[in-house]
């Protein structure tokens, strides 16, 4: 006579990894590292009467809306829209992903079979939804509200991308530590993106190099995301993949056991 489950057990849940929700959700989060092509793009077609420097021009000076001097430095973006298209597509991006993305499947970095009990890591993988969708709404408003257009709410949205995404990819990092090795390095970006932030707080970005040390607060947020995008796509495709094939052979469903997490 078989006993009844124990209630650890019936509350272990398997994710979903071959959803088409967790797959486009993938995809949104990955396509972040279309910011680098336009920045490039608006960066060639600059006008002002120096050349941009990426060590002394601040992100935001690409997407000034007139050519002139704004907070003492001179500024000519005739591309500001697509900077600030791209701002807007980086932060819906991230919503999207933060949407799209189960919490379960987060906490097992989308390894097929893998069972996670809905205690810590499920709470650790909802608040890398609400601070990676903070992070991407803050973009957002960047991308609106540029900098001289004269609200306040531009600093505001680019504080919460800079906050809310060096700690959401920490909190991911260490959630992702024995799943994959791609953990380390969402880690390092977001301590990188905390420490220069940190830094520019304290300075109030009165540094040699304020356009590095920005770079340095937002890069490592994009490329973060993006590794962690990766990894669950390719994830998903492969298991996809292998539920396919087995459904044309007349298998039946795949099975890949992995160990409970906790």
């Amino acid at each position: 006579m078989s006993s009844a489950p124990s209630t650890s057990s019936a509350a272990a849940v398997i994710p979903d990894t071959t959803s088409t929700r967790q797959y486009i959700g993938a995809w949104s989060v990955l396509s972040v590292l279309q910011y680098f092509a336009a920045e490039a793009a608006v960066i060639l077609a600059w006008a002002g009467p120096q050349p941009y420097d990426l060590r002394t021009g601040y992100i935001s000076d690409l997407g000034a809306l007139r050519c002139g001097v704004f907070d003492g430095r001179s500024v000519c973006s005739p591309l500001n829209w697509l900077m600030n298209a791209s701002f807007v597509v980086q932060g819906l991006g991230m919503l999207l992903g933060a949407l799209l993305l189960s919490s379960g499947l987060l906490c097992v970095a989308a390894l097929a079979g893998a069972r996670v009990q809905r205690r810590r890591p499920w709470l650790a993988a909802v608040w890398v939804r609400l601070l990676t969708g903070t992070a991407g709404a803050g973009t957002v408003i960047v991308g609106l509200v540029p900098e001289d257009a004269g609200s306040g709410w531009h600093y505001t949205g680019a504080v919460m991308y800079f906050i809310s995404g060096a700690a959401a990819l920490l909190v991911l990092g260490f959630l992702w530590l024995r799943k994959t090795a791609m953990a380390w390095f969402i880690l390092a970006c977001g301590a990188v993106s905390l420490a220069a932030l940190v830094t520019g707080g304290l300075t109030r970005m009165a540094v040699p190099e304020p356009g590095t040390l920005e770079r340095l607060m937002g890069y490592p947020v994009t490329v973060g995301m993006a590794a962690a995008g990766l990894v669950i796509a390719q994830r998903v495709h492969r298991h996809r993949k292998l539920v396919r094939a087995a459904a044309a052979q007349g298998s039946g469903p795949v099975k890949e056991e992995f160990p409970e997490v906790r």
